[in-house]
């Protein structure tokens, strides 16, 4: 178990007197959960930053559960899309209920609860979403409004001993390209801290990197950018005639200097 840290956000006193009581029932629930997001971020990485909510990670099966909790003791609660998130809320305040990714790529599940990462957050003694799976999360979160990139480079530069770099590719192995291009985008913004990542997995995305150029270019044209922001690439699968990355090709053609550039 890694040792107990702290972690901090700039909040109203309301908020964070609505965050200790629902950690708080958190705990007494005995329900598994995870806490990410700001809070998260503060404790690994010491970065203290305003938040507008609290994150908790737990396992789809755990979802109902965690909203009923809350229910019963007098809470409203939201489930604002049945793919990924709820809310637990109170007044104008809320905490988010997290158990997927926005695109249904990442659920939660028992992998995320194989290392005990604790930290004190307002005042409770919780486990943390441990560092490989916040990298794993956030590598997705690229939208125009929201990008997470700062986030995942500072916690390689922070807690680059306490990442599973091979369960890190585990999760990512079918979006390997994405792994790369933050590995690429840490060594790019630290030049000096390139030690942080293992020489191996470097090695590894750059030659699929060339394996992948000798083949032939796919016929089914996709845009894969609707994995990070499914608003930001909307245009690309209902006018330009890609295909969504979950979905049939697209039916409207552009014209092929169009394509080309």
């Amino acid at each position: 178990m890694s040792e107990l840290r702290e972690g901090s956000a700039t909040v109203s006193a309301e908020a964070e007197a609505f965050y200790t009581e629902s950690l708080k029932l958190l705990t007494q629930s005995g329900i598994p959960f995870l806490l990410g997001g700001t809070y998260a971020v503060s404790a690994y990485t010491g970065i203290n930053r305003p938040t507008k909510d609290i994150d908790v990670f737990c396992c789809g099966g755990d979802f109902p559960r965690i909203l009923g909790h809350f229910q019963d003791h007098g809470f409203g609660t939201e489930i604002e899309d049945e793919r990924w998130i709820g809310k637990v809320k109170h007044g104008d305040l809320f905490f988010d209920v997290i158990f997927n990714s926005a695109v249904a790529i990442n659920p939660v599940n028992d992998r995320w609860f194989k290392e005990e990462h604790r930290a004190v957050i307002c005042g409770a003694d919780v486990r943390l979403v441990a560092p490989t799976e916040m990298i794993f999360s956030k590598s997705f979160v690229q939208m125009r409004h929201k990008y997470d990139g700062p986030d995942v480079a500072h916690l390689i530069l922070k807690q680059h001993d306490k990442v599973d770099w091979k369960r890190l590719l585990a999760h990512m192995e079918q979006y390997w390209e994405v792994l790369l291009i933050h590995l690429l985008n840490f060594r790019f913004i630290y030049p000096t801290e390139r030690d942080c990542v293992p020489d191996w997995l470097l090695g590894e995305l750059l030659e699929r990197m060339q394996d992948r150029a000798k083949l032939p270019v796919a016929q089914t044209r996709i845009c894969r950018g609707r994995l990070f922001s499914r608003e930001d690439y909307l245009i690309d699968v209902t006018q330009w005639g890609f295909a969504d990355v979950v979905g049939e090709e697209g039916t409207k053609e552009i014209p092929r200097e169009t394509k080309n550039g």
